[in-house]
C-alpha cells in the first residue's frame, strides 16, 4: 500500500511538473513570439506642409467647469467632408459608465454621424475597427456598435492573440486552459465597466486579465488624417486630450496599418480595394512627418530624448509614465543640463471611481530626488476626468520635435504588446505649429486654472513605489 502511494505521488508530481513546464513555455514563447504583420511599424519620413494641432482642455474657474473642445468636432467634420472612404480605428467607443453619473452622449453622436453619412453618400466606404473591450470580450452586443452594422458599416473587433502577451504570468495559464471555451454565453456576473450594462461570463473576465487591447485612435479618409488620445467614449468626453490632423502620403503608412489589422480581424482584403490616398509629396516643405506604432513609439522617443544637449528643453505630457527605459533616459538628460519638465495625470479618477495614484505618483517623486529637484513636475487639475494627452515635445537647437497620439509612456503601450499609433514631427523652432504646442504647455504650466505643483500629489511612499516597479514588471496592471 505504501509503494502504491508513493507511485501516486511521484506520477501525480511528474504531472505537476509537466503542466508547470508546458505553461512556462506557453508563456515565454507569447511574451517574445515574432511580432504579425503590420506591428511596430516605422513609416518613411514624409514632408508635409499642414499640419493642424487639436486639443480638449477641461478646466475649473470659479467653482465651474470650462471646456475647451476642437478633437471630434473636428472629427465629425472629416466624415462629413469625406468622398471615398472613412476608416476608424478607436479604442473605447461605447456609452457605457456608472447611471448614477452624467457624461455627453459623444459615442451615439459619432455613431449617428457615421450612419448619416452612410445614408447620404452611400458610395463612400466605411469601416470601423475598435477593440473587444466594448463588448466586455465578446459578452454581449452593445446598441451603438450593432447600429452601424445594421446601416451597412462593417465593425471589425481586433484579433490581439497573434500579438505577444504583457502579463505572461496569467497569460500562460489562460492560452493553456481557457481560451479554447470562447467569452459567448448567458452572463451571471456584475459588470465592471458599468452597474447598468449586461452581465457577464466568466469566461469574459478571464479574457480580459490578459491586459492587452487595440488602444489606437485614428481617422483616415482619402484627404486627411487624425491621430489622437482621445476615444469616443462617453464616460471620457470631459478629458483633456490631444491630437494632430494630416495630410500627404503618410496617410498611406496609416491606412496600411489599419488594413492589415482589419484583415487579421476577420475582413476581407477587398474592403480596402478601391481606398485611394489623394496626396502629393512635395519635395520641400516645412515638416518632416513619420507614422510609428507600438515599439517603435519608445524606439524614436529614446533616440530623440538621448540626443539632448545642455539648454535642450524636454516638456512631457502624459496620463501614465511607467517605462523604466524612458525613466532613466529622462534622468541622464537631466543630467547633461537637458530642461526636463512633465504635466503629469495624478491616477486619482477613472469613470467615478478612485484610483491609487500609481503610477505618476511614486515616478514622480522617484524623477524629482534622483535629478536633485532639476526635474520640475506639475500635475493637471483633473475633477472627475483625466489629464489623458500623450505628447513628448522636445526643443533643441536648430530642430524640434514631436511625438504624440494614443500611446501611454509604460512598457504595454511602448513594449509592442498593445496597439498603438503615433505620429512624429520634425521641424524648425519658428514653425507655426511647434509654436502652437510651444503656446499650449506654456499655457497650462503657467496658469493655476490648469495645473498644480508637484507637492500636491507626489507620493514617496516605499510601498506604492514598490508596488508600482512590480505591476511595472510584471504585466499585472491595467496601465
Amino acid at each position: 500500500m505504501k509503494r502504491k502511494r508513493k507511485k501516486q505521488g511521484i506520477l501525480l508530481f511528474s504531472v505537476f511538473i509537466s503542466i508547470f513546464i508546458i505553461v512556462s513555455a506557453v508563456s515565454v514563447y507569447h511574451y517574445v513570439k515574432p511580432l504579425p504583420e503590420g506591428i511596430s511599424v516605422e513609416g518613411e519620413v514624409y514632408h508635409t506642409e499642414d499640419i493642424d494641432f487639436l486639443y480638449d482642455l477641461t478646466y475649473q474657474e470659479e467653482g465651474e467647469r470650462h471646456q475647451e473642445q476642437m478633437i471630434f468636432d473636428r472629427v465629425f467634420q472629416i466624415i462629413g467632408e469625406a468622398e471615398e472612404f472613412v476608416v476608424l480605428d478607436m479604442f473605447l467607443f461605447n456609452g457605457q459608465y456608472d447611471p448614477s453619473l452624467d457624461f455627453p452622449n459623444l459615442s451615439e453622436k459619432l455613431a449617428q454621424t457615421l450612419i448619416d453619412k452612410k445614408q447620404k453618400d452611400p458610395e463612400v466606404d466605411i469601416v470601423i475597427l475598435t477593440d473587444r473591450i466594448n463588448t466586455f470580450y465578446g459578452s454581449y452586443e452593445t446598441d451603438i456598435l450593432t447600429r452601424l452594422e445594421e446601416n451597412g458599416i462593417p465593425v471589425f473587433y481586433t484579433n490581439m492573440k497573434p500579438l505577444r502577451d504583457s502579463n505572461p504570468v496569467y497569460s500562460g495559464i489562460y492560452r493553456t486552459f481557457f481560451q479554447w471555451f470562447g467569452t459567448e454565453g448567458k452572463g451571471w456576473l456584475p459588470n465592471a465597466f458599468s452597474a447598468g450594462a449586461p452581465d457577464v461570463t466568466l469566461r469574459s473576465y478571464l479574457e480580459l486579465l490578459n491586459f492587452k487591447a487595440n488602444h489606437r485612435k485614428t481617422v483616415i479618409t482619402e484627404e486627411r488624417g487624425l491621430l489622437t488620445s482621445a476615444n469616443p467614449h462617453d464616460a471620457s468626453a470631459y478629458h483633456s486630450n490631444i491630437g494632430f490632423e494630416i495630410q500627404g502620403n503618410v496617410l498611406n503608412d496609416m491606412l496600411q496599418t489599419e488594413k492589415t489589422a482589419a484583415i487579421r480581424a476577420g475582413a476581407e482584403a477587398s474592403l480596402f480595394s478601391s481606398m485611394e490616398v489623394q496626396a502629393e509629396t512635395p519635395e520641400e516643405a516645412p515638416y518632416n512627418i513619420q507614422l510609428l506604432t507600438e515599439g517603435k513609439i519608445e524606439k524614436h522617443t529614446l533616440q530623440e530624448i538621448k540626443k539632448t544637449e545642455a539648454d535642450s528643453s524636454i516638456t512631457l505630457g502624459a496620463f501614465y509614465l511607467s517605462d523604466r527605459d524612458v525613466i532613466d533616459a529622462l534622468l541622464q538628460a537631466s543630467s547633461r543640463g537637458v530642461n526636463v519638465r512633465l504635466v503629469l495625470d495624478s491616477n486619482k479618477d477613472a469613470f467615478g471611481r478612485k484610483k491609487n495614484g500609481i503610477p505618476n505618483r511614486p515616478v514622480a517623486h522617484e524623477l524629482i530626488t534622483e535629478s536633485d529637484g532639476d526635474i520640475e513636475v506639475k500635475w493637471y487639475r483633473t475633477d472627475g476626468e483625466q489629464f489623458h494627452t500623450k505628447m513628448v515635445y522636445i526643443e533643441n537647437h536648430q530642430k524640434d520635435v514631436l511625438i504624440a497620439g494614443s500611446a501611454n509612456y509604460t512598457k504595454r503601450n511602448i513594449g509592442d504588446f498593445n496597439m498603438e499609433s503615433n505620429v512624429k514631427i520634425t521641424a524648425d523652432p519658428n514653425e507655426e505649429l511647434m509654436n502652437e504646442v510651444d503656446g499650449y504647455f506654456e499655457r497650462i504650466w503657467s496658469d493655476e486654472r490648469y495645473t498644480e505643483d508637484a507637492e500636491r500629489y507626489t507620493d514617496d511612499s516605499t510601498w506604492s513605489y514598490l508596488l508600482y516597479r512590480f505591476q511595472e514588471w510584471s504585466g499585472i496592471s491595467t496601465f
